[in-house]
């Protein structure tokens, strides 16, 4: 029979931790005082964050949390809240949940009336965003990008036109071929920046249009390890003077089929621009 919250009048809380993503001194005050006092540690990988724990004198037992066992394992963890005793959620490195698993059991303990409670700090996302020099008021956070190259170029064609700053997190094997498919549907003069190994000893940020940033890092075999953020400015509309690339493209097709006047104010009420400028393109093109 499933337990109930109201059984109990002391029910456990569970703390969502941030642990340091490459630095150990990341970690907060509050971090190891929970870490310290919880009953037990749902960690993404027990024999990883044995050693952080190790590190700092911890002696909290863990349990294993995953994406592969989570949805199962959740009422494990459940029960024991729900009998009075605090949990702490980790993952391997940075804020659990984001790119990570424990959105499950966080979900599971909200509808059991269980409180879960962040107890915040480095996050890689956020990190690269401060140092990036990119904007940063508005931003998209698309984690990994599909591992398979149809299903990753479907992805970003969505995203060719999204005006806000994009973050991806990418494995270091598919990098080159991420950065390539990047260049291919967003433009070669994309601004990008590669932030690499955060808080750790070979920390690097690169920011480069995407042509050069693809072939900076197909030159240099180290920058093709370690964790991973790609940054990319968000996408600018052409000025009210110029005619983006797409149009122009529209323009040439119906020049092939009919008169100059009649392809430009077609070619206008198909792409949005001006039919004064579209008529201008067409007398350039024409000669």
């Amino acid at each position: 029979m499933a337990v109930s919250a109201a059984l109990n009048p002391r029910i456990g809380i569970l703390y969502v931790v941030a642990t340091p993503i490459g630095n150990l001194d990341d970690i907060s005050t509050r971090a190891l005082s929970v870490l310290r006092d919880v009953a037990l540690i749902a960690a993404e990988d027990t024999r990883h964050s044995a050693r952080l724990l190790q590190h700092f004198g911890i002696m909290t037992p863990l349990a294993a949390c995953h994406e592969h066992n989570e949805r199962d394992q959740g009422a494990r963890f459940l029960a024991r809240l729900l009998a009075g005793e605090d949990v702490a959620l980790i993952s391997d490195a940075g804020t659990p949940l984001i790119s990570d698993p424990g959105f499950h059991l966080v979900r599971q303990a909200r509808a059991a009336g269980i409180r879960v409670v962040p107890v915040p700090g480095p996050c890689a996302l956020i990190t690269a965003l401060s140092a990036a020099g990119l904007p940063s008021d508005r931003f998209v956070f698309e984690g990994f990008l599909p591992a398979r190259t149809a299903a990753r170029q479907a992805r970003l064609e969505r995203l060719k036109e999204e005006s806000r700053t994009l973050i991806f997190y990418e494995a270091p094997h598919r990098l080159l071929e991420c950065l390539g498919d990047l260049e291919r549907i967003m433009g070669s003069d994309r601004l990008a920046v590669l932030a690499r190994e955060l808080t750790k000893t070979f920390e690097t940020f690169q920011g480069l249009p995407l042509g050069e940033l693809r072939a900076w890092v197909a030159a240099d075999g180290n920058q093709q390890r370690g964790e991973c953020v790609l940054l990319l400015a968000g996408w600018q509309a052409p000025s009210d003077n110029s005619v983006s690339a797409e149009a122009l493209r529209v323009l040439d097709l119906l020049l092939k089929e009919m008169p100059l006047g009649k392809a430009a104010a077609l070619a206008a009420e198909i792409t949005g621009v001006r039919k004064n400028l579209l008529y201008q393109a067409a007398l350039e093109r024409r000669g």
